[in-house]
């Protein structure tokens, strides 16, 4: 199960609309890393990689987006045009076996993770409605399932100094793909990467894989919390406890990311909603209302404020 917000009905503010969604992406994930070139921390962007980047997964993400965008506008509107765009979409991808391509890169690996972080937790807040609307949905679910089983081969039993905020957004990933799917393998797994992370972070909060990334050090720690959080969250969800793994580290990487990043607070969301925010961060949250991220199942706010 998800957490208890995802479902409940949301409020009917918004009108119903389709996305224009890019044909499925079957090409090689041989993509090319924006740091290409960068020295051991990989802090220097490469203007012309980054360029190619941006192009080659152009489609990707707007399919993420096109899916995300429909998924709250159908929540929202309960509209049956959107919906059906949504399925649709889905479904084209699905066929065509998109994102499945053996041949890749390390960028085009953690790409499809992203990917499919988004397009799972969208398809679990569709399952999880009240009087879901998805029914009869194989081949979508079967392709789901694959996307989930690759990424688990790509990012399971990489050594310590290997295992990094990827990581940990692929073992999101497959946690919203073991929700949605109800697969307690993927459930397993995303708990096993969990506990791996929880290992690493230090006395102080920090992580010594993004310490490692010089001047975008602190970015980045962030960006390594924002999926453990949600791991968390669905795990408690199942009465799995995880919080006190490695005497409470999550909530050391959390104080540490709040001292030092105050940017991409989606996050705070989920956390606050399982664990006591102090006035300032309560505030802090309140400000940044409403938080959204697509990768972590969209409106985070009206999610877990309840």
């Amino acid at each position: 199960m998800p957490p208890s917000g995802f479902n409940q009905p949301v409020p009917q503010t918004a009108s119903g609309g389709c996305v224009t969604l890019p044909a499925p992406y079957t090409d090689p994930l041989t993509l090319r890393s924006k740091y290409e070139g960068s020295d051991s921390a990989r802090a220097t962007l490469n203007p012309d990689a980054e360029k190619a980047f941006r192009s080659a997964t152009k489609p990707i993400v707007g399919f993420e987006r096109g899916i995300a965008e429909m998924t709250w506008r159908y929540k929202q509107s309960g509209d049956p045009h959107t919906l059906n765009c949504l399925l649709a979409g889905y479904a084209a991808w699905a066929n065509a076996g998109a994102l499945l391509s053996l041949e890749t890169s390390h960028t085009g690996r953690a790409m499809r993770k992203w990917a499919l972080a988004t397009l799972a937790s969208s398809w679990l807040e569709l399952k999880f409605m009240p009087d879901s609307p998805l029914h009869g949905q194989q081949a979508t679910e079967r392709w789901l399932g694959q996307l989930a089983d690759r990424v688990v081969l790509e990012w399971d039993g990489l050594p310590l100094k290997s295992t990094n905020n990827h990581s940990y957004w692929a073992a999101w990933a497959v946690m919203a793909t073991a929700v949605a799917l109800d697969r307690r393998d993927l459930f397993a797994w995303s708990l096993k990467e969990y506990r791996i992370a929880a290992g690493q972070i230090a006395a102080d909060g920090t992580l010594a894989n993004e310490q490692k990334r010089g001047e975008r050090a602190r970015a980045y720690h962030n960006y390594a919390l924002q999926p453990l959080v949600m791991i968390a969250s669905f795990a408690g969800a199942n009465q799995v406890d995880v919080m006190a793994e490695n005497n409470g580290a999550l909530a050391r990487l959390a104080e540490y990311v709040l001292r030092e990043d105050d940017t991409h607070l989606a996050w705070l969301e989920p956390w606050c909603a399982m664990s006591r925010c102090s006035a300032v961060t309560l505030s802090r949250l309140n400000t940044h209302r409403p938080l959204e991220d697509r990768r972590l199942g969209g409106n985070l706010t009206l999610l877990y404020q309840r």
